[in-house]
């Protein structure tokens, strides 16, 4: 099997978990966590930012991890800390030990996708490197479906939420042996090259890179931390039980996010402007169709579609367009990107929590809404470069 194959099969099924139920899983199970642990809309969003902060240090150790072992390293860390966090969510018997398990699961997402951008970068062709991109973050799609297709089953049946979340522990230590045997050595880059090439980061041509990261962060942690339990709390959508309201938000979520698979075609129709403001959009009116159509197909479809497909693609959109911008330090670009996004979700949903218990939820949904509505309107041609940045350089392919 090639590297392209290879790398885009093991880093689809760590996506699959570090964000499918890794990053969705305590907003999939917030209705039933509510009344098991008393939980206000604040404490939801303090947990929710937790996991998120979570994701922050995975970041951060991921890199150090990465510069000085390798990608296969934090791969496997992060799948490891996803099965022992979702081991430890199944059997909480408290908040704090829950609140220990999200931060645990969340974390795995920081470890175990970066890495995958270093490895494309070094072992597959230029040509293939968006594909690869693109199927690795699309794994996200898979794993949002059958974490979402897990809760419906428990819904349907009765089944308790320890059981979904016992599964998900299982699949992940499944994903991990996965990984260990399908990843090959890839060299790590040189330190002294990554100190060099580093201050490109603050370049301003990147600036906008950023700034939609931490947008894209902060609108879809909102999302998955508060829209399925307000639509269950209105009593779900007409025909199923509100107990399964939750499931049907993230299996419409991950279906349509399967479109992921088609950045790198849309990108190269439309252009990267063109297509970022179609993703802010996206974002923008799947958050307000929870306020507009509530307690209907009509907008629990499109809402829930509409954020899985702004979620999933503008995922790929980061990791080919940090490649692009600083190509001798690809998973370090990367890792940049991902820290402006883990800084909107972690800052997101504690806003959003106690912005919810102050003004209401509905107030909270539209503030949110307005925050990519506004990002479209002021981006700019000029600001989707996707030339590296001034004096970045390209290693040969």
């Amino acid at each position: 099997m090639t590297y392209f194959k290879t790398l885009s099969a093991a880093g689809f099924l760590a996506t699959a978990i570090g964000y499918g139920p890794g990053r969705v899983g305590f907003g999939l199970f917030v209705s039933e966590f509510r009344p098991a642990f008393s939980m206000s809309s604040s404490t939801i969003g303090f947990i929710s930012g937790l996991g998120f902060l979570g994701f922050f240090i995975g970041l951060l150790i991921a890199q150090v991890l990465l510069n000085r072992r390798g990608p296969g390293v934090p791969i496997m860390a992060g799948l490891g800390v996803a099965t022992a966090g979702m081991a430890t969510v199944a059997m909480a018997p408290s908040l704090a030990v829950l609140a220990t398990g999200v931060f645990l699961t969340a974390s795995s997402a920081g470890f175990a996708w970066t890495p995958f951008n270093d490895a494309v970068h070094r072992k597959v062709p230029d040509r293939d490197r968006p594909t690869a991109l693109s199927t690795i973050s699309t794994g996200t799609g898979v794993g949002v479906v059958t974490a979402g297709l897990a809760a419906l089953g428990a819904a349907l049946t009765g089944l308790s939420w320890r059981a979904c979340w016992a599964f998900f522990a299982v699949a992940s230590a499944l994903a991990l042996l996965a990984n260990w045997a399908a990843l090959r050595p890839v060299e790590r880059a040189p330190a002294d090259r990554l100190a060099r090439q580093s201050r490109h980061l603050l370049d301003r041509a990147a600036r906008p890179l950023f700034v939609i990261a931490f947008v894209y962060g902060a609108t879809s942690a909102i999302y998955i931390s508060f829209a399925a339990d307000y639509m269950a709390a209105r009593g779900g959508v007409p025909g199923v039980p509100a107990a399964a309201t939750p499931a049907l938000v993230f299996i419409c979520y991950g279906l349509f996010g399967l479109a992921g698979l088609l950045t790198g075609r849309v990108k190269d129709a439309i252009g990267l402007p063109w297509l970022l403001r179609f993703l802010t959009v996206s974002g923008a009116l799947s958050v307000a169709l929870l306020v507009v159509l509530p307690g209907r197909w009509a907008g629990l479809v499109p809402s829930a579609g509409l954020q899985g497909l702004h979620v999933m693609m503008t995922s790929a959109v980061l990791a080919f367009w940090s490649e692009r911008l600083f190509p001798s330090i690809p998973s370090l670009g990367f890792t940049a990107a991902l820290l402006a996004t883990a800084a909107g979700s972690t800052v997101g949903p504690a806003v959003a929590g106690v912005m919810s218990d102050t003004y209401g939820a509905a107030a909270m949904f539209l503030a949110t809404a307005a925050l990519p509505a506004g990002t479209a309107v002021i981006l700019r041609d000029r600001h989707a470069q996707e030339r590296p940045v001034r004096g970045a350089w390209r290693e040969p392919a």
